[in-house]
């Protein structure tokens, strides 16, 4: 039995064909131990890339996260860097996002211009210097078993 599409239909079949997900990516170097990747989407118009955080246990109220505006990502072996648009729900540098305490999860994204399609592996970096950055080396565009942030017992 043959179904007949319309143009709407047809026109989102192409729409999400052109969007790819990867789930749970690899990378060579995690920048702390309450970060990981939860999935890079990569639309035809840009790049978004979705993180969680959990605070640390080690504050008393959970700590704070912030985004330097002139973070990037890159191709792995690229000198092409494509800058960040637009952060979601993470302030950008100076202000600083606070937690309520300890062990609060919180979901972030960060949106960066669509990357050329033959790219496999790529470098999100917020700052290259000394410090507590969140720099990830070698992130694999591709699907990988979910990766478990756990609350580690600090004191």
């Amino acid at each position: 039995m043959k179904t007949k599409m319309n143009e709407e239909t047809l026109q989102k079949t192409r729409v999400i064909k052109r969007v790819k997900t990867f789930k749970s990516p690899l990378s060579e170097s995690t920048p702390c131990k309450y970060l990981g990747i939860d999935k890079i989407t990569m639309h035809e118009q840009y790049t978004q890339i979705d993180f969680v955080y959990i605070a640390p246990k080690k504050y008393i109220n959970g700590g704070w996260i912030q985004i330097d505006s002139a973070s990037y990502i890159q191709p792995v072996n690229s000198e092409t860097r494509y800058p960040l648009l637009e952060a979601r729900n993470i302030s950008i540098a100076p202000t600083k996002l606070h937690f309520n305490g300890a062990g609060q999860v919180h979901r972030y994204s960060l949106i960066f211009p669509a990357l050329p399609k033959n790219v496999n592996n790529i470098n999100i970096i917020e700052k290259l210097a000394e410090g507590s950055y969140f720099n990830f080396f070698n992130v694999a565009l591709q699907h990988n078993t979910p990766t478990v942030i756990r609350m580690i017992n600090e004191n």
